[in-house]
Parts: C-alpha cells; sequence; structure tokens
C-alpha cells in the first residue's frame, strides 16, 4: 500500500515542481514579455492613441514598471539594475546605430522621446533582461558553489561592454572573453528552490539556454519592425546565429551587474 501511495506521488510532486517553476519563470519575465507583446501588437501602426509608436512604448514601459512596483513585484533593487541597464544600453545603442557603425537601425518612424536616432524605449529591451535576471534570482533564492573571483566577473563583464565598442576599430575580444567565462565558471553550481527542495545545476548551461531564448525574442521583434538589421533592409530574415555569442556576453554582463547586489548569496558557504 505504501508503495502504491509512493508511485502515485511522485508525479503529482513531478507535475507540482514543473507548474510552480513555469510559475516562477513567468513571474521572472513579466517585464521583459511585455515589451515583446507591446511591440508585436504595434508593428503595423506607426501611431499609436494619437502619439508615435515608438513614444507610445516608451510611456507604456514606463507605466508597467510603476504597476510592477505598486503591486509589490518588483523591488527597488530590481528597479535599480533597470536603470543602470537602460543608461549602458543607451550608449552603445547611440553608437552602433551611429552612421559610421550602422550595425542595425529603427524605423524612420518620429519620436519625440529619442536621443539622435534612438528612441529611448531601446534601453528597456536590455535592461528587460537584467530585469530578468533580478527577479530569478529573488524568485528562486539563488546561491552558488565556487563562484569565480569578483573581480574576474567584473573585469570580464567590463571588457565585454567595451568590446562591443572597440570590436570596430581593433581586433575583436569576443571569443577569448567567452573562452575566460567558460574555464572560470566551469565548476559554478547555482542552487535554487522550487517549493520546499532545494536543486542545483552548472550556471553556464543556464546562461547559454538564456541566450539562445533572447535570440528567439530578437527574431520576434525584428520580425515585428522593432529595429533592422543590414540583412533586413529589403525583407525579413532571420537573424544571424552569430547574435547568439553577442546576446551570451550581454547576458553575462547583466549576471555580473546583478551579482554586485547580490553580494551575500556569492560568498563561501552561502549555500544552506
Amino acid at each position: 500500500m505504501k508503495s502504491d501511495t509512493a508511485e502515485l506521488s511522485r508525479p503529482l510532486a513531478i507535475t507540482t515542481g514543473i507548474l510552480q517553476f513555469g510559475y516562477k519563470q513567468l513571474m521572472a519575465c513579466l517585464f521583459g514579455v511585455s515589451l515583446l507583446i507591446g511591440v508585436i501588437l504595434t508593428s503595423n501602426h506607426p501611431t499609436v492613441f494619437g502619439m508615435a509608436r515608438f513614444d507610445f512604448l516608451f510611456l507604456y514601459a514606463i507605466g508597467f514598471q510603476i504597476l510592477l512596483i505598486v503591486l509589490r513585484l518588483e523591488h527597488w533593487r530590481e528597479v535599480l539594475v533597470i536603470v543602470t541597464f537602460h543608461f549602458l544600453a543607451m550608449c552603445m545603442e547611440l553608437f552602433k546605430t551611429s552612421p559610421e557603425i550602422g550595425s542595425w537601425r529603427y524605423p524612420a518612424e518620429g519620436a519625440f522621446f529619442r536621443l539622435y536616432q534612438v528612441p529611448l524605449f531601446a534601453g528597456f529591451l536590455y535592461s528587460a533582461v537584467g530585469s530578468y535576471i533580478a527577479r530569478t534570482w529573488r524568485l528562486f533564492d539563488f546561491h552558488f558553489e565556487n563562484y569565480p573571483s569578483v573581480k574576474f566577473t567584473l573585469a570580464v563583464a567590463v571588457i565585454a561592454y567595451f568590446n562591443f565598442y572597440t570590436h570596430h576599430y581593433i581586433p575583436d575580444l569576443r571569443w577569448p572573453l567567452i573562452i575566460a567565462s567558460l574555464v572560470g565558471f566551469r565548476k559554478c553550481q547555482v542552487h535554487f528552490f522550487i517549493g520546499e527542495t532545494r536543486r542545483k545545476g552548472p550556471l553556464l548551461v543556464g546562461l547559454l539556454i538564456l541566450s539562445f531564448l533572447i535570440w528567439i525574442a530578437e527574431n520576434i521583434g525584428t520580425y515585428a519592425r522593432g529595429w533592422a538589421y543590414p540583412n533586413q533592409e529589403h525583407g525579413w530574415e532571420l537573424v544571424h546565429i552569430g547574435k547568439i555569442s553577442s546576446w551570451y556576453l550581454l547576458m553575462l554582463l547583466s549576471f555580473v551587474l546583478v551579482s554586485l547586489i547580490q553580494l551575500k548569496s556569492l560568498r563561501a558557504g552561502a549555500v544552506t
């Protein structure tokens, strides 16, 4: 009888765990998913409620952020990550979309909330990544084994950020940085909770999976005319698979930024 009960309870526990995991993931990516939905729904509308599309999306992003704070679904620490990432992203956007570089461009739609050729909404597309990591960290109560030194992770993140600029003028350090991160994080395990059960897995696997998912979201965003790469000027094409490496470095940068406000869970012996 006990054996039958155990056999019945195990599938139920697995199903419950999957549902809990999915629910937490959904709550963690609320901000990012809401932005992507906004881009999709306005893709064929240069004006929305009498205002330029990107102005509407900018106000929509701010409004949704305020709603998350009012409902206490977003913490002020997470908002700090969003603001920091928005600033860093806008600096990179201004550089990457400049006529001299032209890595990508935004549709020629009038917008009041913009800096030169970049709508201010664009920064939220990056800060949503930081928001997701910060919220996932809190909701799953991350703790780590064999986390590299903060100096190492910070150095890789800073060099990776500036490499987005400098690779246009000097040799690209993308692959040396990726290799350095793979070596540095090779033993790192992240502990997290699903319900009352603690589980763990390699951090690198999580970062690689997230990079691939962001690449999928980028394809959706470009298809919805949120922005376009040079090869998409005369019709949509799949974003080059090599962009996953860029998103991996950006994901690593986001993770390190969040880690700076979560140092307690990186300390030796923090896993309980």
